[in-house]
């Protein structure tokens, strides 16, 4: 019996003290989820503290802690900083011990257009069919390596830059070259600037090679230079990390005159630009790379995995002269060389006019695939040939209560959990991949889905009660 007594003390929810057993973060839980489910705790009831639980059952306050942590993890309560922990809405409709067996709505991963990949398909059979086509599983020859480069120089001048075969490198794939650029240039503990929300791979792969990363505020437009310019007084930071034509995950475009002003910080104190134009090409304002800007302090990553067909996994790498040797040493000590056969149908696809064919195809189909989103979601607003939408959850609706809750009706979403770089924020989004559902049928029933839930979790306002 605890020291301070709750018997006739008003409590929302007054677990059983008898049926705790060990674990007892376990066994509350346990107890929290039936009352859930049973329907005994009705959406948006407000939980006791957890420290006058704690007290309530004798308790630590860790074991409590946890026992809610693993409830929220279930998508069955969520808390509201400064306000307290609620009951979910709809966590009654689903048992979530019982877990769902229909197929998952995709609007999490993304999966560009896959239904194009046979383009792709037709390209490698008619490779394969060529007389000389033995040589593709040998090691790749300086001869056909400069051939492909110079292949890639035209096909980049389609993005407004110039480049000399001499400073490129095929990749394979946007995830190896980063690698790669980590490993040449920079070292353990040096820092690099990302945007709050960043490419989850990266942070990923910074973390494995322990280089800090350092969140950068930012707004409509981007990062701000200001901000760059504050942190970098403070710390020492290296180099920046940008997606200035399209980020993932937050869609923005960087207008030319925010790009100029952030090259103008780099260019001051000379940090190294790494910037990833995975999705570039859906940016109707088509303004130049950043590389541009800063041709002597920039690695410029161009991927085919989503311009193409994400199998794909092919990416060039555009370095200054003086960086070349250090980046050339990295790939080949990691042992990331393209394969042969997977630069051949690269260069096949540009240099046929299928490669510029499937991006158009895929910029129209996105087009059409963000005027259902408008339909659905008219008040949001975006770069309206990207890949996906990042959407603001309700205020107080964590993102792995509501990627939980959504997964119970049958959709995956990604929240901004995956892609935070440093502390927690106080409101949470979701990144809605538009691309990945086979039809626009299925996309349109995801998204109504999504919607329904994002008004299922805004709080009503509370009422004062006037007392006369």
């Amino acid at each position: 019996m605890p020291i301070n007594s709750f018997d006739d003390y008003p409590m929302t929810w007054c677990p059983v003290r008898a049926g705790l057993h060990p674990p007892f973060y376990r066994a509350l839980a346990v107890q929290l989820e039936r009352d859930i489910l049973s329907g005994r705790l009705s959406p948006h009831t407000k939980l006791p503290p957890q420290r006058e639980l704690a007290d309530y059952l004798d308790l630590n306050l860790s074991t409590v802690m946890r026992a809610f942590r693993l409830c929220t993890d279930k998508g069955l309560i969520y808390a509201v900083i400064g306000r307290g922990t609620f009951v979910s809405p709809n966590a009654v409709l689903h048992d979530t011990m019982g877990g769902t067996k229909k197929p998952l709505i995709e609007l999490g991963s993304i999966h560009p257009y896959d239904s194009l990949s046979e383009i792709l398909a037709d390209t490698a059979r008619e490779i394969l069919r060529g007389r000389d086509a033995a040589r593709l599983f040998t090691l790749g020859s300086e001869q056909d390596e400069n051939r492909h480069a110079r292949t890639v120089c035209s096909w980049l001048a389609r993005f407004s830059l110039t480049a000399e075969p001499t400073n490129l490198l095929l990749t394979a794939g946007t995830q190896s070259a980063l690698a790669i650029v980590l490993t040449a240039l920079f070292d353990a503990g040096d820092r690099i600037a990302v945007d709050r929300y960043t490419y989850a791979n990266f942070i990923s792969l910074a973390k494995q090679l322990n280089i800090r990363l350092i969140p950068i505020e930012g707004d409509v437009d981007g990062m701000l230079p200001d901000a760059l310019a504050q942190q970098y007084q403070q710390i020492n930071i290296k180099g920046v990390y940008l997606m200035p034509s399209c980020a993932n995950p937050t869609g923005i475009v960087m207008p030319e005159e925010r790009r100029r002003e952030i090259a103008a910080v780099l260019c001051k104190h000379n940090m190294l630009l790494i910037e990833d134009d995975a999705y570039g090409f859906t940016a109707r304002e088509n303004a130049a790379p950043m590389t541009v800007l800063l041709p002597r302090q920039s690695i410029y990553l161009h991927s085919l995995s989503k311009l193409t067909c994400p199998g794909l996994r092919v990416a060039y790498m555009l370095v200054p002269a003086h960086f070349r040797q250090l980046i050339r040493r990295a790939a080949r000590s990691l042992s990331m060389a393209i394969p042969p056969l997977s630069a051949e149908i690269a260069s096949e696809l540009i240099e046929s006019g299928a490669a510029e064919r499937i991006m158009r195809e895929k910029c129209r189909m996105s087009e059409d695939r963000n005027r259902i989103f408008q339909g659905i979601f008219p008040a949001h607003t975006g770069n309206t040939r990207s890949f996906f939408q990042w959407m603001p959850l309700p205020v107080g609706c964590g993102g792995a209560n509501f990627e939980a809750q959504a997964q119970h009706r049958g959709v995956c979403v990604l929240s901004s959990d995956h892609f935070a770089v440093g502390s927690e924020e106080e409101y949470s989004f979701i990144r809605l991949a538009l691309c990945s559902p086979p039809t626009n049928e299925e996309l349109a029933r995801g998204l109504r889905i999504v919607h329904d839930l994002m008004e299922e979790n805004t709080i009503p306002p509370q009422t004062e009660t006037l007392i006369l």
